[in-house]
């Protein structure tokens, strides 16, 4: 698959530039291909379900942007909202119109949720509501899960997965060990004791950030009685699945209501955005009602509270219908590509959100994903994905994300390279069958 002529640079040559002046040369670690190996590919242009590279090499995009991405690349009627709004500046350090209007979408979609402050990113907005939370509860412990990723601040690094997972780095160096001392870390899909000495405990209500790993039956809900009966916040992490799952997230799909949320991704329409949101009595605390500070120069951007304003009015229930039906064909033919070529496999499936584990055990949380990572499948496979025109993420803890620009021809090639990859694996001797 190719697209235009590319630029005289090839990938390699522009990565040993970068590298030269960006730490790893990338601006962000997965990208750097250190855990699939090879050079990472350079995008010039992405439209609807494809990537073109510099070299112009085309391929069926399946990282859209980490999810942030929903509606496909270039999306015009997104385009045009950013364009039009550009036009009347891109930023001013005032309230404006789109961010009202972002925020009542917002609350008019998930049940409980009351008010919102907009942040510029997914991590300032988890920092943000543990601030909040210890402020309403006057108590300093957090629980959170292995596994579960919450953005690089101090306290909520330990335990991550992502690219922290991807890269074998335990945690970070560089955290006082004071940061992260009234952080408690149990294991996902598992309930440890709570009680009235925390002051929140933090979830991904799917993690999507070690595979794709859905919650235990009676898991949420047993987090929220026990918070419930301790006065602790709960609160859930929709970075990825806000509005991804369905219209009103997670707490709408599994019908369990937090204190506070996070947001990002998908309510920037593609452009860098981030929210905390939750119930009134918690989030007027934040000032300048309350004595909780938080701020931030770029938040409620208005070229991404445009994009934001436009992508949700466009998430209607047939959408997500639509989305949902692609995801599971997508699921489904994956894992008959690979367990048909003889590889065990796990391909899970929660709603549009699409997972992948090599091994015959059923991934349930941290230590199990680790497991079937070290089995070593996975770079063999992205590369032989890769070679074939279809980019996964660059990282085996990361989660698979149609768009609603698959249509079954992407879906269909996706499944047909799946198949030859697998196969290729099988013919090489890479799996012990």
């Amino acid at each position: 698959m190719s697209g235009s002529a590319g630029s005289s640079h090839t990938n390699k040559e522009l990565f040993e530039r970068a590298c030269r002046v960006i730490p790893g040369g990338v601006n962000s670690p997965v990208r750097a291909f250190k855990s699939v190996g090879g050079v990472p590919f350079f995008v010039s242009r992405g439209k609807g379900a494809y990537l073109f590279d510099e070299e112009g090499k085309g391929y069926i995009d399946y990282i859209q942007s980490y999810g942030a991405v929903i509606l496909g690349h270039a999306d015009d009627r997104i385009t045009t909202a950013i364009d039009h709004a550009a036009l009347s500046g891109s930023t001013f350090g005032a309230p404006t119109l789109s961010e009202i209007i972002l925020a009542e979408m917002i609350v008019d979609r998930v049940e409980g949720c009351d008010m919102v402050r907009l942040t510029s990113s997914g991590t300032e907005a988890a920092m943000s509501a543990i601030r909040l939370a210890r402020g309403f509860t006057r108590r300093d412990k957090v629980l959170k899960f292995d596994g579960c990723y919450h953005g690089h601040s101090d306290a909520l690094l330990v335990g991550g997965g992502s690219g922290i997972a991807s890269l074998g780095i335990p945690d970070s160096i560089g955290i006082p060990r004071d940061a992260v001392s009234n952080t408690i870390v149990a294991p996902y899909n598992e309930i440890p004791p709570i009680d009235d000495s925390y002051a929140a405990v933090i979830v991904e209500p799917v993690a999507a950030n070690m595979g794709l790993v859905p919650p235990n039956a009676g898991f949420l809900e047993e987090l929220r009685r026990l918070c419930s009966e301790n006065g602790v916040v709960l609160i859930f992490d929709e970075v990825i699945t806000g509005f991804r799952i369905s219209s009103g997230g997670a707490s709408e799909y599994f019908g369990v209501i937090p204190d506070l949320w996070c947001f990002g991704k998908v309510i920037g329409g593609g452009l860098p955005i981030g929210a905390f949101a939750g119930r009134q009595e918690i989030m007027e605390l934040l000032a300048p009602v309350g004595p909780v500070y938080q701020a931030g120069t770029l938040s409620g951007n208005p070229l991404a509270t445009a994009a934001g304003v436009t992508v949700l009015s466009l998430l209607d229930e047939s959408m997500y219908h639509r989305l949902a039906s692609t995801a599971e064909r997508l699921a489904q033919g994956l894992n008959d590509a690979l367990t048909n070529s003889g590889i065990e496999a796990h391909v899970p499936r929660v709603s549009s959100l699409v997972g992948l584990f090599f091994g015959s055990e059923t991934v349930t949380n941290y230590t199990s994903a680790k497991k079937s990572v070290s089995i070593g499948l996975y770079p063999k496979f992205f590369r032989g994905m890769l070679n074939r025109g279809v980019a996964l993420a660059p990282g085996p803890y990361e989660a698979i994300f149609p768009s609603l620009s698959h249509t079954q021809i992407e879906v269909d090639r996706t499944i047909e390279a799946a198949a030859e990859a697998a196969n290729l694996l099988i013919d090489r001797g890479a799996v012990n069958c």
